[in-house]
């Protein structure tokens, strides 16, 4: 194997440690790229200093280092817009799930309920009422029934009092 090849193949394990080192350390990045293009210029120099003189590395090799080491930074940008669309996608998705409880929450104003009694894991003792106020209390929407709140875990059946026909949900 030649110097060049074993440099080449040193250059591109090292590029992709700190690929590997960058998805860990987001926060310097700047930092971090300029280290690294100097790290790929400082084994670009040792290279051609390192260069047999009778068989000089050819152009399109350099090209090559070239274009792989672009092609590494802009997986590593990539990866970190990718890393911030996810972040950015998890924070919509936490909002709606929220507005979704409390929109389910609120639609319970004026339904008859029927609830699993909160101490009662069985199951076993059920509570029955109209849905009178809804609020929201350690990120968990809560309905009164009688002169109580209970969480909306605790619901079994609601129906729908307002028509004279009746719409079980559970």
């Amino acid at each position: 194997m030649s110097v060049t090849n074993e440099i080449t193949a040193m250059q591109n394990q090292t590029a992709f440690y700190k690929v590997q080192e960058n998805k860990q350390n987001t926060t310097s990045n700047s930092l971090e790229n300029s280290n690294d293009s100097n790290m790929f210029l400082t084994l670009m120099l040792k290279q051609l200093q390192n260069q047999d003189p009778t068989e000089p590395t050819d152009n399109t090799a350099w090209l090559s280092q070239l274009a792989q080491y672009s092609s590494l930074e802009q997986m590593a940008n990539m990866n970190k817009g990718l890393s911030n669309c996810m972040e950015y996608i998890s924070s919509i998705y936490n909002d709606m799930t929220i507005n979704s409880e409390i929109t389910q929450t609120l639609a319970l104003i004026g339904k008859e309920v029927t609830l699993k009694g909160p101490d009662d894991p069985a199951g076993i003792k059920k509570i029955s009422g109209t849905v009178s106020a809804a609020s929201f209390e350690d990120g968990t929407g809560k309905i009164k029934v009688g002169d109580k709140y209970y969480s909306i875990s605790y619901i079994l059946n609601v129906k729908d009092n307002s028509s004279t026909g009746t719409n079980d949900q559970t």
